[in-house]
């Protein structure tokens, strides 16, 4: 059992370090030998083994419409067939900039519908989206600092892996080994939900500001979505105080609605505008697609146009462009009401399943997005996720694993449904909690 996998570990840590290139793959927080997979259709990912997985964390997201779907699979192999790449412009980068920008659609003040993104450059990563973003709200306003909050994840760019200080309103200090000092001080990070503590933070360093970046709901350190009104907050303070709101839909963005997070906000009345938005996974259907947009005023920084540098060779590469233009195009309301329903099923599945065994969980739900929370009070920061009894989730992963599901392999990771979850997926899932809940309550803490 496992030895194949075994062994293409081991023989991974000699070529790669620790075996794997992202560091949540090694299974470090849950213990035990990562699976390495060689297939994936559907609702269901396949190992070396050659066994079958039903699989809830969808590639991180992008698989919306399940692994391989022939739709999208013949438009990568279409394209594939007339180039790989070119280093040049493609009719296929205009047309997904052109779906995005109409995807991302509200209700303004007056009742009219506004696209909040009149422009799009296209990149490869997540990461690389939200470093170009702060970059640009740097240089079209002039300034330097930088909000963030504890917890939130915008990619491994140096300012970004900062530590919360000592205050409320400090700099931050380095989050990471290779981070220097003066780079990580001109972040500000502060606690998630507390919007008292961005308006001390404004107006201790507000000229200094030059944007807040904000995931339109956490989900990174577990699902945990902004406490109603947050994020229109946030839009109103960074404007009023002449900086700007960066929404980081790199996971939401169109998984969540058609028009991402931002977009349940219409239900609340006139839509808040953040000036850039960040977006990747669901965009690039699987293949590194990522993506910044906003206001055009803003957009026009970046060069050519622009004094802002930013390039790519392989940005809007023309396999990728016809994953996410198929993916996109698939991606119905039919879709999003099943990946709504299949999300209320599994939350409330596990929910009960938690509940017989008496183990104290908060169910974390962001739309279709969710996860779990081992704590009997529901968590609002980043503070309250990393209190909770993370020590339980080890033996409920293993539990899910050895009977075939594969969630993902951290407790502070959120859980993906896909349009392919069938009702023969959904009750594979089901018949395997009541094992994985009696692990988790026969947990010990270390």
């Amino acid at each position: 059992m496992d030895q194949v996998n075994n062994e293409l570990f081991e023989r991974a840590k000699r070529a790669i370090p620790g075996g794997v290139n992202s560091p949540v793959r090694a299974y470090g927080s849950v213990g035990g030998t990562p699976r390495f997979l060689v297939r994936a259709e559907g609702p269901y990912v396949y190992d070396a083994e050659g066994s079958e997985f039903v699989d809830l964390v969808a590639s991180w997201g992008p698989a919306i419409l399940g692994h391989a779907h022939p739709a999208v699979v013949k438009a990568v192999q279409d394209a594939a067939a007339l180039g790989l790449s070119f280093g040049a412009s493609t009719p296929s980068e205009t047309e997904l900039a052109e779906l995005v920008e109409s995807r991302v659609a509200g209700a303004g003040a007056n009742g009219e519908t506004v696209h909040p993104i009149e422009q799009l450059r296209l990149v490869s990563t997540g990461t690389e989206a939200t470093m170009s973003a702060i970059r640009l709200a740097r240089g079209y306003t002039g300034r330097d600092l930088l909000i963030k909050f504890a917890g939130h994840y915008h990619g491994h760019s140096d300012g970004l892996l900062a530590a919360a200080g000592s205050g409320v309103a400090t700099m931050a200090l380095p989050g990471s080994a290779g981070v220097p000092a003066p780079i990580a001080a001109q972040t500000l990070v502060l606690p998630y939900n507390d919007i008292d503590a961005v308006r001390a933070a404004v107006a201790e360093h507000g000229d200094r500001i030059a944007a807040i970046i904000v995931e339109a709901a956490s989900a990174n350190m577990g699902v945990l979505a902004p406490k109603p009104g947050f994020n229109a907050a946030l839009a109103d303070i960074a404007h009023e105080n002449g900086s700007l709101l960066i929404l980081d839909e790199v996971l939401t963005g169109f998984r969540v609605t058609a028009a991402g997070y931002w977009g349940l906000s219409t239900g609340e009345g006139p839509a808040y505008q953040p000036d850039l938005f960040t977006f990747g996974k669901v965009i690039g259907g699987g293949m590194p697609v990522a993506a910044l947009g906003g206001r055009a005023d803003v957009m026009e920084h970046l060069a050519p146009t622009g004094p802002v540098y930013q390039a790519g060779t392989l940005s809007g590469n023309p396999v990728a462009m016809a994953a996410g233009i198929a993916t996109l195009e698939h991606a119905t309301p039919e879709v999003y009401a099943h990946l709504d329903s299949t999300a209320d099923t599994l939350a409330q599945a596990v929910s009960e399943a938690l509940a017989r065994e008496g183990v104290a969980h908060q169910v974390q739900r962001a739309g279709n997005l969710f996860s779990f929370a081992f704590t009997e009070t529901p968590p609002v920061d980043y503070a309250d996720m990393q209190a909770q009894q993370t020590w339980r989730y080890p033996p409920f992963f293993h539990a899910m694993l050895d009977a075939g599901v594969a969630l993902p392999p951290s407790v502070f990771e959120a859980w993906f449904v896909t349009a392919a979850h069938d009702e023969r997926a959904v009750g594979r899932i089901i018949d395997a909690l009541p094992a994985a809940a009696r692990a988790a309550a026969s947990a010990s803490a270390p």
